[in-house]
């Protein structure tokens, strides 16, 4: 959930906004710090993830993996996943995160202030759908991917989604089968199926 476009200075109290597009919360609007170029996977793009992911979010455990803003899973939460498990290694992303699931009253969520590798390395819980959106020019996919895929992080039949750059496509998973493929401006994304 996060790309590079230079450091916010400490002085500075920059804030961005993210819009909830669907379900309980749907209209809501949220303030996010802007932390090493934070940036909410945008609208329409998930608009169409969570159309593709509609027959399934009702009920479905979730992980957003390198959190940011918190938009995958909250929109997630609002759509009725019955939780998410939040990974945010920065400490002011995570601490927003938490507020904005205390404003939403939502105790289905919660924040792990941890690096995303880090928390994979020593998981074996399984999930429903896992949201995976690093910073673009972190180079983390495949080790993210190879933890994933190796612990069977997936449940049978569960859901993997991966935005990236158009120009710097990561492997392909090679346990899992793609569903579906779309890319909006310079950014690609996918929604693998576990068998």
């Amino acid at each position: 959930m996060r790309e590079a476009r230079g450091k916010t200075s400490k002085n500075t109290a920059e804030l961005g906004n993210l819009r909830i597009i669907g379900g309980q919360w749907r209209g809501r609007k949220l303030q996010f710090p802007v932390v090493n170029g934070l940036r909410p996977t945008g609208d329409r793009i998930r608009e169409t993830l969570f159309n593709w992911l509609a027959p399934e979010i009702e009920g479905a455990t979730c992980l957003d993996l390198y959190a940011g803003s918190g938009a995958l899973g909250l929109e997630a939460l609002s759509r009725g996943a019955a939780s998410c498990t939040f990974i945010e290694n920065d400490r002011q992303a995570a601490n927003a995160i938490r507020n904005h699931l205390h404003t939403l009253q939502c105790s289905s969520g919660s924040v792990v202030e941890l690096s995303a590798l880090d928390w994979l390395r020593a998981s074996n819980t399984h999930f429903d759908i896992v949201f995976l959106d690093p910073p673009f020019s972190a180079n983390l996919y495949q080790p993210s991917m190879h933890y994933i895929e190796q612990g069977s992080l997936l449940n049978p039949g569960g859901k993997l989604y991966i935005e990236f750059d158009v120009k710097q496509p990561p492997e392909s998973p090679t346990t899992l089968t793609l569903l579906r493929d779309k890319k909006a401006g310079n950014t690609a994304y996918q929604l693998w199926c576990a068998d």
